[in-house]
């Protein structure tokens, strides 16, 4: 069995290349084959991606996130843009909206959300969406703004009626280690409930860490535990899980084949 981390901020495990590089090894020796490195910041990118350049299973996304709106004074278009030409980049993220934190105001989030909807349109890349307390305005926004490669809701929160809004719009579901948590009861819905062929999993890392591990920091090599939570409420084994999530996650980010 392979699985496929498809959101972890390695670089706030640890800072540490060396570090850096023996997150992934422990992921690999867990069966985590590919994962999907997440930076919130354009200069941390900068740093995790030289630091991860020899790591050839590792995908790369590149975006701002919610809290950079009180960073004014960035051409955010032309860095973003830039980056995303670089080798092994598949989406660009994670971007969103997050109401929870209050970054900014609510007007120059949806501006900058808006802009790199707008940025993976032209570049022909998805999006990884982050949302927090925000969900209806996000919804609102992606009915217009979703580009043709579409996106993935990271980490979800919501209830089934919105998942269903959002498969609707053919968006993938991506899973963290929440849904192994026995008060989940929304997750669980949706989880039981929705297309498998629309489901992802992630570890969040180093958040978000799976029920079994409660009291660590997250990492990659937790994430077989959150496909077993899922196979546990969709009763079914998790050999015959494992391999549809990670097709899927070969589609979500428009990957071939030959990464299996």
């Amino acid at each position: 069995m392979d699985f496929f981390d498809t959101h972890a901020h390695i670089g706030l495990i640890h800072e540490d290349q060396i570090e850096q590089l023996l997150i992934i090894k422990q992921a690999q020796r867990a069966q985590v084959k590919h994962l999907v490195s997440i930076c919130n910041s354009l200069s941390d990118f900068d740093t995790v991606y030289s630091n991860l350049k020899t790591a050839k299973n590792v995908f790369h996304a590149v975006g701002v996130s919610p809290s950079e709106v009180t960073n004014p004074g960035h051409d955010w278009d032309m860095q973003v843009t830039q980056r995303a030409s670089l080798d092994r980049i598949v989406a660009i993220g994670e971007i969103g909206l997050d109401y929870f934190r209050k970054f900014g105001n609510k007007k120059s989030q949806i501006e900058l959300f808006i802009q790199q909807l707008d940025i993976a349109k032209e570049l022909d890349l998805p999006v990884i969406i982050h949302n927090r307390e925000a969900g209806s305005d996000v919804l609102s926004i992606l009915q217009d703004r979703l580009p043709p490669k579409g996106g993935i809701l990271h980490c979800y929160s919501e209830n089934w009626e919105y998942a269903k809004k959002a498969l609707d719009m053919d968006l993938f579901i991506s899973f963290a280690g929440n849904v192994t948590y026995r008060n989940a009861r929304n997750l669980h819905e949706t989880v039981v409930n929705m297309p498998l062929e629309r489901m992802l999993i992630e570890s969040e890392s180093p958040f978000m860490v799976p029920s079994a591990y409660q009291g660590k920091r997250n990492k990659p090599a937790y994430l077989p535990k959150v496909a077993e939570g899922i196979a546990e409420l969709r009763e079914m084994p998790l050999e015959d899980l494992a391999p549809i999530l990670f097709e899927n996650s070969l589609r979500a980010f428009h990957l071939p084949p030959s990464h299996e």
